[in-house]
Parts: C-alpha cells; sequence; structure tokens
C-alpha cells in the first residue's frame, strides 16, 4: 500500500497538515497537491476545526515541485508548467487565504521554490532555526509562482525581493524573521510544540474575528485607503453580531473568562 502523501489529524480543535514525501523533501506532484487542497478544503468546512497547523515530515519542509513530474515524457514536448500552476499552486494558496481559520506554519528544514512561498503566505509561520529559505525558480529560467511575487515584495520591499528571486540563495530562517518574512524562529527541538501550542490557543479564542480580520487583511492588498476604511466599517458589523462577540462583552462585565464557539 502506498504511503499517503499528506497526513491529517485533529487536535484540541487544530487541524495538523503533514506534507508527507520526505525521500523528495516534500515537493509536490500533482497527487500530493490534490491531497493538500483536499485537506485545507476540509478545515474550511468542519466547524470542529478552528485552526490549521501546516508541516513537513524528515528533514525539509518543501523543497517546491517534483521536477520528475514535469519532464518531458517519453521524448515528448515540454509540459507546459503554466498548466501546473494553474492546477495545483494557485487553488492552494487561495485556500489558505480564504480559510477563515487561523493557518500556522512550521517550517522544519529547506523551505525552497513553491515550498517557500507557501510559508510566505500562510497567516504566521515559525521556522527551526536551521531552516533555510531559498527562491530557486531563477536556477531554471521560471519565474516565482505560487504567490511570491505577491506576498513577498509587498513583505520586504521590492529591492530584497528582487534580489532574493533573481541571485537564488539560500535565505536563513533568522535572517527571514529579521526581514519580515516569518513571524519567529526557534530550536528545531522545540518547533513542533511551539507552533502546536500557538495554534491550540488561536482555536480557543475568537475565531470568527480571526477569520474577518484576515478577509480584512486580504481585502487590503488591492484597496484604497477610502475603500478599506469602508471595508473594516463592514468587518466590524459583521464581527458585531457573532456570538463570539457577545461572549467576549459578557465575559469581561462578569470578569471571567470567556468560552469562545468560533460562531
Amino acid at each position: 500500500m502506498a504511503e499517503l502523501s499528506i497526513l491529517t489529524t485533529v487536535d484540541q480543535g487544530v487541524a495538523r497538515i503533514t506534507l508527507n514525501r520526505p525521500d523528495v523533501l516534500n515537493s509536490f506532484n500533482l497527487d500530493m497537491a490534490g491531497a493538500f487542497l483536499a485537506a485545507l478544503n476540509e478545515a474550511a468546512a468542519n466547524d470542529d476545526i478552528r485552526a490549521v497547523h501546516i508541516t513537513g515530515a524528515g528533514r525539509g519542509f518543501c523543497a517546491g515541485q517534483d521536477l520528475a513530474e514535469v519532464l518531458p515524457k517519453d521524448g515528448g514536448p515540454m509540459p507546459d508548467i503554466g498548466d501546473v500552476v494553474r492546477t495545483c499552486y494557485n487553488p492552494i494558496i487561495r485556500a489558505i487565504r480564504t480559510l477563515e481559520k487561523p493557518v500556522i506554519c512550521a517550517v522544519n528544514g529547506v523551505a525552497a521554490g513553491a515550498g517557500a512561498n507557501l510559508a510566505f503566505a500562510c497567516d504566521i509561520t515559525i521556522a527551526a532555526d536551521e531552516a533555510n529559505f531559498v527562491e530557486s525558480f531563477a536556477k531554471l529560467g521560471l519565474i516565482p509562482d505560487t504567490s511570491g511575487t505577491f506576498f513577498i515584495p509587498r513583505l520586504i520591499g521590492t529591492q530584497r525581493a528582487t534580489g532574493l528571486f533573481f541571485l537564488g540563495d539560500k535565505l536563513p530562517a533568522p535572517k527571514a524573521k529579521e526581514w519580515g518574512l516569518i513571524w519567529d524562529c526557534v530550536p528545531l527541538a522545540v518547533l513542533h510544540e511551539t507552533t502546536f501550542a500557538l495554534a491550540a490557543s488561536l482555536a480557543t479564542q475568537a475565531t470568527r474575528g480571526f477569520g474577518l480580520t484576515k478577509r480584512a487583511l486580504n481585502h487590503s492588498m488591492g484597496a484604497t485607503l477610502d475603500a478599506q476604511l469602508d471595508f473594516e466599517e463592514e468587518m466590524m458589523r459583521e464581527a458585531g453580531k457573532t456570538a463570539d462577540y457577545a461572549e467576549g462583552v459578557r465575559a469581561f462585565l462578569e470578569k471571567r473568562r470567556p468560552a469562545y464557539t468560533g460562531h
């Protein structure tokens, strides 16, 4: 029986999703991309899941695309790489950004190409101190995909983004933290404990508000100030109608810890 390329469990309201092709540093093929997308969609649809934790099996997080899958078959023409992006990576990024629950990413080792950009697209990313990020596309004559050209310049500016894209050098996790590409880096020995504890904590909080905050952040990427102010008003109106807001106010008045349900 073939080993599953994506492992999923639910623990303390957290969907734990593990990229599981460690023999190829968890690089994506079509089957793995489909299984990952299905796991994200299940996390979005399941009300018992209130946060998501993503990591990789073995010594790497994700080395990007499995090149063995995009080589010509039996001397035929080169596959259309744009089709791979449209089929595999674009749906994954859209699923992460529209999943209105916290998505925590634990980068346990090298994150290259699509693997690096997947990590940068998550809500809060924490890496092992010894992890590296590599924008490896230029080495193959390609362009950064998986939302890399969208998020990275916004996070670190055009000069640094261009340097990462053109040079393809390794970016150590501590430097990625310093530049603002990730939230934090910690020793590998405590990475999973640290990131899961964060996800489990967020899963007990007012997760509906997190979802609306994420929606507002997404909207801000292409909005004018006036449009964003109007959108904040809309999201605040919706947040003010949630059961979590009502519970938060009651708990404050009663001087007790709130019991949020994510509704």
